[in-house]
């Protein structure tokens, strides 16, 4: 499929750029997808979670009642878990939620989620561009240029700069990435995707299947 490439003005150049047909035009998979997602949040997670058990709890061991006639449990010393203070039954633990997925089921979850996008055209192509000083005000300029200013949106380019990511990062709604870091997550979380010519030509390289 063919998009037109506008300038940072929000102009059409005239000029038209090819996306690849195996990386945005395949029938989706959303189980991939589901997969994918899944996957990137769990990595997300840092897994510290802890709650101390009754041999970590520090109180005393001695038994407080008899073990037969009080009428109740019997709960044994202070540390246990029926009494307030007392250790957890099967509390939280640190761990790893991260789990393995294949390299193939990857590629074709970010091809499924681009051809999504692609669908719904809300994929915008802009000229390759450099920020001359990292200002806020000359990205929102940008952003209002390609009518995303009031969108999720997320621009894609072949290699981040410093003045880029600085002069993006204080914007709530707006996010950039280095093509070769894009994944299915950032797509699909987006409303507008932004990608520079250098990065379709990344994107078309490096994601066929």
């Amino acid at each position: 499929m063919e998009l037109s490439v506008y300038n940072i003005k929000g102009e059409d150049t005239g000029r038209k750029i090819t996306l690849d047909d195996a990386i945005f035009a395949i029938e989706p998979n959303d189980h991939a997808i589901y997969l994918d997602v899944k996957q990137f949040l769990a990595n997300q997670r840092q897994g510290t979670h802890k709650s101390k058990e009754r041999s970590e709890i520090s109180g005393s061991t001695r038994k407080l009642i008899r073990q037969k006639g009080g009428g109740g449990a019997r709960r044994g010393d202070i540390n246990s878990p029926v009494l307030v203070g007392g250790g957890r039954v099967f509390g939280p633990t640190p761990r790893d939620y991260g789990f393995k997925l294949n390299k193939k089921v990857k590629a074709l979850a970010r091809r499924s989620a681009l051809t999504y996008k692609a669908q719904k055209q809300e994929i915008v192509v802009v000229e390759n561009f450099e920020l001359a000083a990292p200002k806020t005000k000359d990205f929102v300029a940008l952003s209002k240029a390609l009518q995303v200013a009031d969108k999720k949106a997320l621009f894609v380019v072949e290699a981040l700069s410093d003045n880029l990511v600085l002069s993006s990062r204080n914007l709530r709604t707006a996010r950039v990435m280095n093509a070769f870091q894009l994944n299915t997550y950032s797509v699909l979380d987006c409303k507008k995707l932004i990608l520079t010519e250098a990065a379709v030509a990344v994107i078309n390289e490096q994601f066929k299947a």
